[in-house]
């Protein structure tokens, strides 16, 4: 297949991909806002994962394939590789590290500076976003390995980053 006839995987390579990052910045601004919006954010990452993985077992659906076990199997396989790798790439892994950074920065901030409460709570969300574009690469990689290590290893099948990417 040519690059121009090359599909577009909306969900990887359109600004959809975007949604991905939802939870991420709902992390960032949890001292701002309600814990509740906080949540929403993890529906939208959730929801972007869950619309990605459907996508994945669509695609795989409409190849051919030599029989019915084999079909399902393939479908199953390709939703849930996509499932675990967004679900820990995507939501669980930078949601938790981008808490895990602003909650180490409001309290270093509120140790060494005398900065005023909202002050120190934008600052925070700050830094919250500001990590975001650092973690991403890393976790892909590592999230990377740990599938073609595990679960892909068991399956006898290897994807790369390229192929999850948000």
């Amino acid at each position: 297949m040519s690059s121009e006839e090359k599909k577009v995987d909306i969900f990887r390579d359109t600004p959809v991909r975007y949604l991905g990052y939802a939870n991420e910045v709902g992390e960032s601004f949890r001292a701002l806002i309600h814990v509740n919006w906080v949540r929403f954010s993890y529906v939208i990452a959730s929801s972007y994962v869950c619309a990605d993985a459907t996508s994945k077992g669509l695609d795989m659906s409409q190849r051919e394939w030599p029989d019915a076990k084999t079909k399902r199997n393939k479908v199953t396989y390709a939703v849930a590789d996509t499932v675990i790798w967004q679900g820990l790439a995507s939501v669980a892994i930078p949601g938790f590290t981008i808490n895990r950074i602003c909650f180490l920065s409001n309290i270093l901030l509120q140790k060494t500076t005398s900065l005023p409460t909202i002050t120190r709570k934008w600052t925070v969300t700050a830094i919250g976003l500001a990590a975001i574009p650092f973690i991403i690469k890393p976790i892909d990689h590592s999230v990377d390995w740990l599938m073609d290590n595990s679960l892909r290893k068991w399956s006898g099948t290897s994807m790369t980053a390229k192929d999850h990417s948000k």
